[in-house]
């Protein structure tokens, strides 16, 4: 049985060195990147390039915080209950970045380097899969939203802040020609949400689409760590309990 190994990281009982990627983290790391830098190093195993670090720094931010979400009510739920120890919270906030909140651009930035890969013409390409889709009643990953109508201003940003970078491939491309595709298909507008737009920069980062979802969860996780300092200095639970309180008990028909 072969030795198991990482390529990650030097361990704690190694005194004489303390290495990520190899590299000295003390000296090549510390103070040489910034965080987004840094988390993109580890993952990739690459420096991204750093005209494309703005658009980097755009993908960790967007996701931080949307006000009182699910994510952020189960953090402040759990907040109350357990004060003093805010990493349950956080952690369980973090638990439902998934396929139906925060976390679909990994579906998307899957769909999308499928697309590329194909080596079909983009537009076939995406008729194909908006009809596909449209025959099945299945929803796309990155399309629609329940306020956001008929664009998303995340992802109109996030596109902007892009073109300002120079940053623009088949990845951005495909997504748009998506889009139209989709809308035609079913019929009527269904908007690029910022999840989606995050699938499609984040391929073109060079970002793996495994770690998209990842992503996100280190996003959120900085906004959950606000909501449950603020959840210990004034409280919103007491109101989500009230209206609780409220919710009309009826015996089985």
């Amino acid at each position: 049985m072969k030795s198991p190994i990482t390529r990650i990281g030097s361990p704690t009982s190694d005194v004489s060195r303390l290495v990520m990627r190899g590299r000295n983290v003390l000296t090549d790391i510390l103070g040489k990147m910034t965080f987004s830098e840094a988390f993109y190093f580890i993952v990739t195993g690459k420096d991204i390039e750093r005209r494309k670090l703005p658009v980097m720094d755009a993908c960790m931010i967007v996701l931080m915080d949307h006000g009182i979400t699910p994510t952020a009510i189960v953090a402040r739920l759990i907040a109350d209950s357990l004060p003093g120890q805010p990493q349950i919270g956080i952690a369980a906030g973090t638990m439902m970045v998934a396929e139906k909140f925060v976390g679909t651009m990994t579906g998307m930035g899957s769909l999308l380097l499928e697309g590329v890969a194909s080596g079909k013409e983009p537009r076939a390409w995406a008729r194909e899969t908006a009809e596909n889709a449209a025959k099945a009643k299945k929803r796309l990953p990155g399309f629609g939203h329940p306020y956001y109508n008929p664009t998303d201003p995340r992802t109109l940003r996030l596109m902007e802040i892009a073109r300002e970078h120079g940053v623009d491939g088949p990845y951005i491309a495909l997504v748009h020609i998506l889009s139209e595709e989709l809308d035609r298909a079913s019929g009527k507008h269904l908007t690029l949400n910022v999840t989606g737009a995050l699938g499609a920069l984040l391929c073109e980062l060079g970002f793996p689409a495994a770690a998209m979802r990842g992503l996100a969860v280190v996003s959120r996780a900085a906004g959950l760590v606000a909501h449950t300092v603020e959840e210990a200095r004034e409280p919103v639970s007491p109101a989500f309990m009230e209206f609780a309180g409220k919710i009309e008990y009826r015996d089985p028909e």
